[in-house]
């Protein structure tokens, strides 16, 4: 039997036990395809809705609000101080994705 076959054995068998009626997401289009790996975007999801936040993440959230905060201000001095914070969360989030690359061998 061709793997295939039994995957779909599997789903429909699933079906008729009800066992994918009212799943999260259900009747919603799938999200459009992301960059980057796909095992590697469904790991972070998982993990988020574990409530484990890898630094990746965190840092990504801390970047973007350190941008708008870039946005509002206009004092030169505090515009420094706010672009060196940017470029420091940039470089530690650099760290992160280089150290996760080389840790999985891509």
């Amino acid at each position: 039997m061709k793997f295939r076959d039994l995957a779909e054995r599997q789903i429909l068998k699933a079906q008729a036990e009800g066992q994918l009626d009212d799943l999260k997401g259900a009747g919603k289009p799938l999200p459009p395809p992301g960059h980057g790996d796909f095992a590697e975007a469904a790991g972070f999801r998982i993990m988020a809705e574990a409530g484990a936040v890898p630094k990746e993440i965190e840092l990504k959230k801390a970047l973007k609000a350190k941008a708008q905060e870039l946005q509002s201000l206009t004092d030169p001095a505090d515009r420094k101080r706010a672009m060196a914070e940017f470029a420091a969360i940039q470089q530690d989030l650099h760290t992160q994705e280089e150290a996760r690359r080389r840790f999985y061998g891509a």
